[in-house]
């Protein structure tokens, strides 16, 4: 309200819900000037992906000005201060390690029953496998991981 250089509010989104886990996809991000009596005026527009939000600037574009202005370069900058991803983490001294926990214990069920998780099949992998393949997968791309499997 009544900036020309507003400092939003940081906020929590999940990757899910911004890219559907998807870093490389393309999102684009509107800019409003707010007004008290809800006629809020469009800025400009830019376009990123969650890859490359890491404390850069966009140029904020407003194409009607691009297209009616001769000298027209942009509405603004704007600049993100801080992207953080978070999962479940643990900090020891100022490092933070990404945690993966598995429930592997005899309390769900015996290994030589056909209807436990833990049922260790001739010809195919657990359920428990199957989550162990899952995570390796999700987690292949962070520096440090501690994997926390619970028998």
């Amino acid at each position: 309200m009544n900036n020309l250089n507003p400092a939003w509010k940081a906020f929590k989104v999940s990757v899910n819900s911004l890219c559907s886990g998807d870093q490389d996809r393309r999102l684009k991000s509107i800019v409003w000037d707010w007004d008290s009596n809800g006629k809020h005026d469009f800025i400009g527009e830019f376009s990123s992906t969650f890859k490359e939000m890491r404390g850069i600037q966009w140029e904020c574009i407003n194409p009607k000005y691009k297209v009616k202005k001769k000298n027209y370069k942009n509405s603004g900058m704007v600049i993100l201060n801080l992207c953080k991803v978070l999962l479940f983490k643990q900090c020891f001294n100022n490092e933070c390690e990404s945690i993966v926990a598995i429930d592997f214990t005899a309390s769900n069920g015996d290994p030589r029953n056909s209807c436990s998780l833990h049922y260790i099949h001739p010809y195919q992998p657990n359920e428990y496998l199957k989550a162990l393949v899952a995570v390796g997968e999700i987690c292949q791309d962070y520096d440090r991981l501690k994997i926390i499997m619970l028998f």
